[in-house]
């Protein structure tokens, strides 16, 4: 059984930076791809940034050359930094994790959610 604990969070000025982190534990037979999303009071839960097995990644228009995001194999981490952030980056961000398990199924996995709150 897969577990993502996000963490990283917190209240940040504009202009300012954060770096979360998601740690995962348990093993799953295969990953397509790992990913940050987020959610803002009464919106829908917006894709932000994605890393694929191959190590490539895509980012939301809204972040793109502001956020980054990547991972470190040996830790089972996989972390975003966000710089530059603005008062509209105001969310929980969730991990997500999608992968594939031994008899070929498709599993998705999300962390418990951390709170980014940006001040004007």
């Amino acid at each position: 059984q897969v577990q993502l604990v996000e963490s990283g969070g917190g209240l940040v000025q504009a202009g300012g930076s954060l770096r979360l982190s998601c740690a995962q534990s348990g093993s799953i037979f295969s990953i397509n791809h790992m990913a940050w999303y987020r959610q803002a009071p009464g919106k829908q839960r917006d894709l932000v940034a994605l890393i694929t097995r191959a190590g490539s990644t895509n980012y939301a228009d809204s972040v793109e050359g502001r956020f980054t995001i990547s991972r470190d194999n040996a830790k089972n981490t996989v972390y975003l930094q966000m710089n530059s952030l603005k008062p509209e980056d105001t969310a929980v961000y969730y991990c997500n994790l999608d992968g594939v398990g031994a008899l070929g199924g498709r599993f998705l996995y999300w962390g418990q959610g951390t709170q980014v709150t940006v001040s004007s």
